[in-house]
């Protein structure tokens, strides 16, 4: 048992972020929560691929959780983003998130992930909106 690391090769909300920064983060994230850490699964760098994500949730049972870089490497689709939610939350174990210090484990924490990436997808909206009126 332990918590599985989930790393990003492409770019993520207009960032890039080298493999061995985000482990960094996710081994001091579960070192300082004393939780075993194990290798990270690596996403491909295929556009729209979360083939290991999926992969990773399909071993939960073995595991006692996944810990992601962070929440932004979920899909952007919100209704992908709520099955990775359930399926988390059906196996009782749970997905962190070491950048933002998150936990997803249960409905309350799911709506509040949730109500931060539509912040985070209407920001660059509200931003352009104020530069044209600029």
């Amino acid at each position: 048992m332990g918590y599985r690391g989930y790393v990003f090769s492409r770019p993520f909300m207009g960032l890039r972020q080298p493999h061995h920064i985000q482990n960094v983060v996710i081994r001091d994230y579960c070192r300082n929560r004393n939780m075993e850490y194990l290798l990270s699964a690596t996403e491909y760098a295929i556009p729209e691929s979360f083939m290991l994500l999926y992969q990773t949730l399909d071993e939960l049972d073995e595991l006692e959780g996944i810990v992601a870089y962070s929440l932004f490497l979920l899909p952007e689709q919100q209704k992908l983003r709520e099955d990775i939610y359930r399926r988390v939350m059906k196996t009782g174990r749970s997905l962190h998130f070491a950048v933002e210090g998150l936990v997803l484990k249960d409905e309350a924490s799911s709506e509040r992930i949730e109500q931060i990436w539509r912040v985070a997808q209407v920001l660059p909206h509200c931003l352009q909106e104020l530069e044209i009126k600029s």
